[in-house]
């Protein structure tokens, strides 16, 4: 089968050398938006930057993760990165467990509840074997935000959580689309409009730093089949990154030259026709 007709249904992986280890040594090498700030890292001005930084580029996170509606209910964070999320998962009162596979990830989360006087259960693991370290119980909410599609095997994974989920809960999980302006841009910059090329180099320039070991892109359709074990409430396409890239590294925010022309309204057409963030909600099966 080749990587196109492979498509999302098995993640892009390079042969057997990508291994969970490869995909933990990744992450643990630079931790999700590790460098979203020049402040010390750990420190409270440091968390503070990250956060308003996210925000600033990925604006349509607080909307789909809907902080404030999970006080008061149990939530399950599959992949928190440095917990810029989860901060405010807890913040908004929400009974929060976390599972991270990257310890270092793990670690900087744990070391900004501890600068924000909060609280959360964490553990370190791998999402794919939920269930051998995670009690039985049931959550109003399993969110994931940019992480499933880094795992072998994500499917096993939405099989885990289907057991975690109360029969009134939601799931609510971010995956790279296919069919984006990212992909598009990659497509033609590194697989030289190659399609037999598209998913390793999807694969290996998905992130800030190159080279990640595991990546899917999914199709509406290729989301479906993912989400079979669940009824889908609701599908859409959110996030182009407008800006240079060189002077977003310095921070400085300065759009390429085709996007600074764009009127607001006719981005916000193509973002939700090309975004890269395809956003998943789910409820169980009936």
């Amino acid at each position: 089968m080749t990587a196109v007709g492979r498509r999302a249904r098995e993640p892009f992986h390079d042969g057997e050398a990508a291994t969970l280890e490869r995909v933990r040594a990744y992450w643990d090498s630079r931790p999700c938006n590790i460098r979203h700030s020049r402040q010390p890292i750990g420190s409270r001005e440091y968390f503070d930057e990250v956060e308003q930084r996210k925000y600033f580029v990925e604006p349509h996170i607080p909307g789909f993760a809907d902080f404030e509606r999970w006080r008061g209910k149990r939530v399950l964070e599959i992949g928190c990165g440095i917990g810029t999320d989860s901060i405010n998962f807890a913040r908004a009162g929400a009974d929060l467990t976390i599972v991270e596979f990257s310890a270092e990830s793990l670690e900087l989360c744990r070391r900004r509840f501890e600068v924000y006087g909060l609280q959360a259960t964490f553990y370190c693991g791998n999402a794919e074997d939920l269930d051998t370290f995670l009690p039985e119980q049931q959550f109003d909410l399993v969110y994931s935000f940019g992480v499933i599609h880094h795992t072998p095997n994500p499917d096993r994974v939405l099989e885990k959580v289907s057991g975690y989920l109360a029969a009134d809960g939601e799931v609510r999980v971010m995956v790279y689309a296919r069919w984006s302006w990212k992909v598009l841009w990659i497509f033609a910059r590194y697989a030289h409009f190659n399609p037999r090329r598209l998913d390793a180099e999807a694969a290996r320039n998905s992130e800030a730093q190159t080279g990640c070991p595991v990546t899917a892109i999914y199709s509406f359709a290729d989301a479906r089949r993912l989400f079979r074990r669940f009824r889908v409430t609701d599908m859409r396409k959110e996030h182009i990154f407008p800006y240079e890239i060189q002077r977003y590294v310095r921070y400085e925010y300065r759009k390429v030259w085709y996007f600074r022309y764009l009127p607001r309204p006719v981005f916000r057409w193509l973002e939700q026709r090309l975004g890269w963030h395809l956003l998943i909600t789910a409820r169980p099966l009936a």
